[in-house]
């Protein structure tokens, strides 16, 4: 049962993982096409960046196990992320909001056998 548990974490976490490397990098690399996504959405544009280096840390955190705090600062930070990501896109109904419920789905399942498999 522990096997399977560690198996359901490991998928859950990295498929989490390229979801929110492979937004951060479009941070990066496609800055004018996310700012204009960010301006539909009505969010400022000047937190692209920081947004973009909190995924990386965010996702430093979780898979280096260094510290409990920060590691559900991290998930609680996803977890706001993406909530708020699915509730923009559907507020503008441009359709787009399912990789954000996507990448909550696999916040809760990793968050959850996080906790199963790493708490005392």
């Amino acid at each position: 049962m522990k096997k399977t548990n560690v198996w359901i974490y490991r998928i859950a976490t990295g498929i989490l993982t390229l979801l929110m490397t492979f937004s951060a990098v479009m941070y990066f690399a496609q800055y004018e096409m996310v700012s204009e996504t960010f301006s539909k959405l009505g969010f400022p544009t000047f937190i692209i960046y920081p947004l973009a280096i909190a995924k990386i840390l965010g996702l430093v955190a979780i898979w280096t196990n260094k510290s409990t705090t920060l590691k559900q600062w991290a998930y609680a930070g996803f977890t706001f992320n993406l909530l708020l990501a699915a509730g923009a896109h559907l507020n503008i109904s441009d359709g787009e909001h399912f990789p954000a419920i996507i990448g909550l789905v696999l916040v809760l399942v990793s968050y959850f056998y996080n906790r199963k498999l790493f708490s005392n």
